[in-house]
């Protein structure tokens, strides 16, 4: 699946090949053949695309596969020993562990001078500079240096031959003349490494940028094991992609003036790499339902009506489609539009329209069914019997008499009228519905709830006896 801070990265990157005149390479990086199926390609490439970024647009570049290129990777773990760069190592981890007294202990440096060859089982390490440092330019971390001391000599290709990622990154990036890596914090620590892989191939660095950790409302760092992470996760419960991208974009930047609801054509002109703050950036899934609910009311009615339409029916809507009424349906679509902040939340608020029974939440009836909502129904029942026309205005008069005779404001007067209605104690404006939903079936289910009420009544235990 592909993860929001994963979504985060290409839409920076993306912003910054737009900006630029530049272009946005996507590699997938497929050398461990574990972590490689087809259609986790395919679904990177498909979330990608739900967020704007597409083969179809002229920066798209790619998609690039790592394992085509193994034969350039050798090529250049080989000029690495030829040039002393780099050397063999017959040492397993274990030896080394032995050695040192301390299986947490970095690689001792023991093959250094001993002049091995290439066999079988032998890895190739990285000559480390003993001395000095390492400095990183990051035009968002600023410049920070790594001793050289403190980094052991690291296997650039494995005993069997086969470069590692460290090495195969550079090489394609060097391959594919990448100019800026703009990517997630977590890879910091192997920055210097590949920076001084860049160096030892003969080529200047790219422009580094790491982009801060996302962290959830605990302010841990989001994990696919304990937080809802998938992109595809969201979509799938209505999160509209503009909506989306507008919300990733914020994550460590902001476009300044207090604004957030911006298209990404404006984004994209007010971005600045520079800008983005070090510090973690929490994913407020409040905020970000918040924003998506921005962006269904800015839609145009039909295409709300598009959006929502897989929601309306098999598998995911709780009715038939015998149940399902259209010209109900776009009756009311307008005031859905009005209240939903996921395109999920479709579905509970138009159910009362094509169930038979409305699904009843107990905490509202609870709620809702207080006295005097028995007399009250009695009384709505009846003066709603005979109202013409049947129509909004006039049964919000209705209900507003009855529950003046009741010493009810219009609020508290129509709480038993919705929940018997509707089953809810909020959702769509109660007299809007009530008109869609006809005189013969708001008849029916008022009657129900008197019915229901009744036998409650019946059924309540005596009062116990005072001691």
């Amino acid at each position: 699946m592909f993860h929001v801070g994963g979504g985060r990265s290409a839409l920076f990157n993306w912003a910054v090949a737009k900006q630029t005149g530049g272009r946005f390479v996507l590699r997938i990086e497929d050398t461990d053949a574990s972590r490689n199926q087809p259609e986790w390609v395919a679904g990177i490439l498909s979330a990608m695309a739900a967020l704007g970024i597409h083969e179809d647009d002229p920066t798209f570049e790619g998609p690039y596969y790592q394992s085509a290129n193994v034969g350039k990777h050798r090529e250049a773990a080989t000029r690495l020993f030829e040039a002393g760069r780099a050397y063999f190592c017959d040492c397993t981890r274990d030896v080394v562990a032995a050695r040192t007294g301390n299986a947490q202990t970095g690689y001792d440096g023991f093959c250094r001078d001993r002049g091995l060859t290439y066999e079988a089982g032998r890895a190739l390490r990285f000559r480390t500079p003993d001395e000095g440092e390492t400095p990183v330019v990051d035009l968002i971390r600023g410049n920070p240096v790594f001793p050289n001391g403190a980094m052991e000599d690291f296997v650039v290709a494995r005993g069997d031959g086969s470069p590692v990622f460290l090495l195969a990154n550079v090489v394609d990036d060097l391959d594919e003349g990448i100019t800026h890596v703009i990517r997630g914090e977590e890879h910091l620590p192997n920055t210097p490494k590949q920076q001084l892989l860049w160096e030892a191939l003969g080529a200047p660095p790219p422009v580094w940028a790491h982009l801060p950790v996302i962290v959830n409302e605990k302010r841990q760092k989001l994990s696919k094991r304990r937080d809802k992470v998938a992109l595809e996760d969201y979509l799938a419960e209505g999160y509209l992609p503009a909506a989306m991208v507008n919300y990733l974009m914020l994550l460590g930047w902001s476009p300044g003036n207090d604004e957030e609801i911006l298209p990404f054509d404006e984004m994209v002109s007010r971005f600045r790499i520079e800008d983005v703050n070090s510090a973690s950036a929490f994913f407020d899934v409040k905020k970000l339902t918040a924003f998506n609910g921005e962006y269904i009311r800015a839609m145009p009615l039909e295409a709300f009506v598009a959006a929502v339409d897989p929601w309306l029916h098999a598998p995911r809507a709780p009715w038939t489609e015998e149940q399902f009424d259209a010209e109900a349906f776009a009756r009311v679509a307008p005031l859905a539009q009005s209240r939903v902040a996921l395109l999920a939340d479709i579905a509970d608020n138009v159910d009362f329209l094509f169930l038979d029974v409305p699904v009843f939440d107990e905490r509202s009836w609870a709620k809702a069914m207080k006295e005097p909502a028995a007399e009250l129904l009695a009384d709505a029942r009846t003066a709603l019997a005979s109202i013409e026309p049947w129509e909004a205005e006039p049964l919000k008069d209705v209900v507003t008499a009855v529950g003046e005779k009741h010493g009810l404001k219009l609020g508290k007067a129509q709480a038993p009228v919705r929940v018997a209605v509707t089953g809810r104690t909020v959702g769509l404006p109660l007299f809007e519905s009530l008109e869609v939903l006809g005189r013969a079936r708001t008849m029916a289910r008022i009657d129900a709830a008197i019915g229901r009420l009744a036998s409650e009544a019946t059924q309540a235990p005596a009062e116990a006896p005072a001691r």
